[in-house]
């Protein structure tokens, strides 16, 4: 990866160099999986479902796989509906939807760099 590729994902909240920690510096394995968030449903399952208070399972997603901007809005979502603060919870969701757009876009350009080829 190029520091002008690690850069653009650093811009939609992606700390690269974090995940090759995770993942052992194997930025095959970690597009592998990246790219598959392409299709996650944890997002939209969210919105649907605010008031079961599951922000957990998103959260964990991010998380593993260094989606830094997107794992702090979703503990910040799940810390808020642990707290019964559905306000706050509903309050972050624009934020977080912008930053799954945005991890959304940085994931397109990993699959444009052939960095995922046959990964989906």
């Amino acid at each position: 990866m190029t520091n002008d590729q690690t850069a653009m994902l650093a811009r939609y909240g992606i700390d690269y160099a974090e995940a090759m920690e995770r993942f052992c510096g194997n930025e095959s394995l970690f597009a592998r999986i990246a790219v598959k968030y392409l299709d996650d449903p944890h997002v939209d399952a969210l919105e649907a479902a605010m008031a079961s208070g599951d922000a957990h399972s998103l959260k964990g997603v991010a998380g593993n796989l260094s989606f830094v901007c997107l794992y702090d809005l979703a503990a910040r979502v799940t810390d808020a509906l642990r707290a019964n603060d559905i306000d706050s919870a509903r309050t972050l969701m624009p934020d977080l939807r912008e930053s799954h757009v945005a991890v959304l876009e940085a994931l397109k350009n990993l699959v444009e760099w052939g960095l995922s080829t046959s990964m989906r």
